[in-house]
């Protein structure tokens, strides 16, 4: 998106950096030709971050999920590594 000149001087006149500025677009709430980023909005980022970090900490306890589905239809699931494919070779016990 093109920033104008004012916008630039804005963002150097306040300490608004690029990166805040579309961090603020990407998170904030519309508000007609706005969008706002408070405290409250914020507030809730964050905790849905810290949802995430926990999530994601059970899943690398697990090594990994895998999720089998076909379509819109979820099969099974499993830790990444639990499954072992033999890849249709017979172990040498049981060629005698």
């Amino acid at each position: 998106m093109a920033r104008t000149r004012h916008l630039q001087q804005r963002m150097s006149q306040r300490g608004i950096n690029l990166e805040l500025l579309e961090f603020a677009r990407q998170f904030g709430e519309p508000n007609q030709d706005k969008v706002v980023l408070n405290r409250k909005g914020l507030g809730r980022l964050l905790e849905a971050i810290r949802g995430f970090e926990r999530t994601a900490k059970k899943a690398l306890d697990k090594g990994g999920i895998v999720v089998v589905e076909d379509g819109e239809a979820l099969i099974t699931t499993y830790r990444l590594d639990s499954y072992v494919r033999r890849k249709g070779r017979r172990s040498k016990r049981s060629r005698h």
